[in-house]
């Protein structure tokens, strides 16, 4: 399984370059507007003079086009899996207003994530405890309540995975490859000579563990569409086949009666989640509403 741990490993990288979602007021961490044509799944929000005030992940809401349908709503909602602990108590909250939330891990089907997450350690956890301590916020598989009795694991088992990476030939190198030729197509020198020098400048102010997270939230806006290069036309095991399993165990759901459901998946899943609901669920986009997932001010 050492591939798997690289590939795990993978993951956990993209996430730390940018790869990695009835509603409060302002002061509550969300702010709700009209979906838009091209949907955005993470973003900075700045203040007026246009410095960062909060790095931003959106849950959007879906709705029927046949409004005979029994099923009254689907909320994409966007995962980071290192954030401010106020955004996963306000995901805690979001959760209870559901008659069901699916929920990704690569893990054997029926696995249960207890309370405050595994002791156990892994490769991918390793990054993302590493992580949480150098910004001193919360964890998603420590502070997220996995133990709701309508949370549903919808996602694939590691042999799932495997067998998947095989069917497509893929591999972790494959992944890396594409990230690294599509990092080096977007690069814009200017902009990155910009990111850096304001971080030295913010770095020399004083405040270096607020400057460092406002450069790992700039860097993850800007690099964010690099999930497009490693999925390319046919989508991958990473991201699209993942994203299927999901879907299923969405219409097994819905089959089931269930009329109010949530996917709690990382942002980098949601632009193919967004397509697959409207193209194979008949579903629109009737709402946004972002969560602030880091705190920069």
């Amino acid at each position: 399984m050492k591939w798997l741990s690289a590939c795990f490993l993978l993951a956990a990288l993209l996430l730390l370059s940018g790869l990695q979602p009835t509603i409060a007021d302002d002061s509550g961490g969300a702010t709700a507007e009209e979906p838009s044509g091209d949907q955005v799944f993470v973003r900075l929000k700045r203040d007026e003079s246009g410095k960062p005030e909060s790095l931003q992940v959106a849950v959007v809401r879906y709705v029927p086009r046949d409004k005979n349908q029994h099923l009254e709503y689907v909320d994409l909602i966007s995962a980071v899996h290192i954030g401010e602990h106020e955004y996963y108590s306000l995901i805690n909250f979001l959760f209870t207003r559901y008659d069901a939330v699916l929920y990704e891990l690569v893990a054997a089907q029926g696995t249960r994530v207890p309370r405050g997450g595994n002791e156990k350690k892994g490769i991918i956890s390793g990054a993302q405890s590493w992580m949480r301590d150098v910004l001193d916020m919360g964890m998603q598989l420590e502070d997220v309540d996995y133990t709701l009795p309508h949370l549903v694991h919808a996602d694939l088992s590691p042999r799932e995975f495997s067998e998947r990476m095989d069917e497509r030939n893929e591999s972790v190198f494959g992944m890396i490859g594409k990230a690294t030729l599509a990092g080096m197509g977007k690069r814009n020198t200017a902009r990155i000579l910009l990111s850096e020098m304001r971080l030295l400048r913010n770095l020399m102010s004083g405040n270096r563990d607020l400057a460092l997270k406002i450069f790992m939230a700039e860097q993850m806006v800007q690099s964010i569409k690099l999930g497009d290069a490693i999925e390319g036309r046919e989508g991958s095991t990473l991201v699209a086949e993942r994203n299927k399993k999901a879907l299923q165990v969405l219409r097994q759901e819905i089959d089931a009666g269930k009329k109010k459901l949530a996917i709690f998946y990382g942002a980098a899943h949601m632009p193919d989640m967004s397509k697959r609901l409207q193209s194979e669920f008949d579903l629109a986009p009737a709402s946004t509403v972002w969560l602030d997932a880091w705190k920069l001010k």
